[in-house]
């Protein structure tokens, strides 16, 4: 758990396998559902999920606090990028990356949106 800014603790969230079902995500009184497609649904393609990094990035500049931690997830997430622009496949490991992005800067993306649907397809990714 993170301490918060009033000295207490905040939840961990952490992004796992997610198949077939509804993820809601929310806190300090947001919150964000996401409905994912059954076994049917095709998997996200690397043109996806860019568009969901730099959705998140956008969001992030927008209602995130500056500071280091911000500083930090957005040099993760701009690395991210540009791992994924120009290709049609993702490439081993991005995936894992952007997941422990997510869980070790939890209490910075919990009230963006964005943090959800970029969830919803790690978790459609499964790895």
């Amino acid at each position: 758990m993170a301490a918060d800014d009033r000295g207490g603790q905040e939840p961990t969230v952490r992004f796992g396998n997610i198949h077939g079902s509804a993820v809601s995500i929310g806190g300090s009184n947001n919150t964000n559902t996401v409905h994912q497609g059954g076994a049917g649904a095709a998997s996200p393609g690397a043109a996806e999920l860019l568009e969901a990094v730099l959705t998140l990035r956008e969001a992030l500049v927008r209602e995130a606090p500056r500071g280091a931690e911000r500083t930090a997830l957005d040099a993760e997430l701009d690395g991210v990028a540009e791992q994924l622009e120009g290709t049609e496949t993702i490439r081993p490991g991005v995936v894992a990356r952007l997941r422990e992005a997510l869980q070790r800067w939890a209490p910075l993306v919990e009230t963006v949106s964005a943090a959800a649907a970029l969830g919803s397809l790690l978790g459609a990714l499964g790895g």
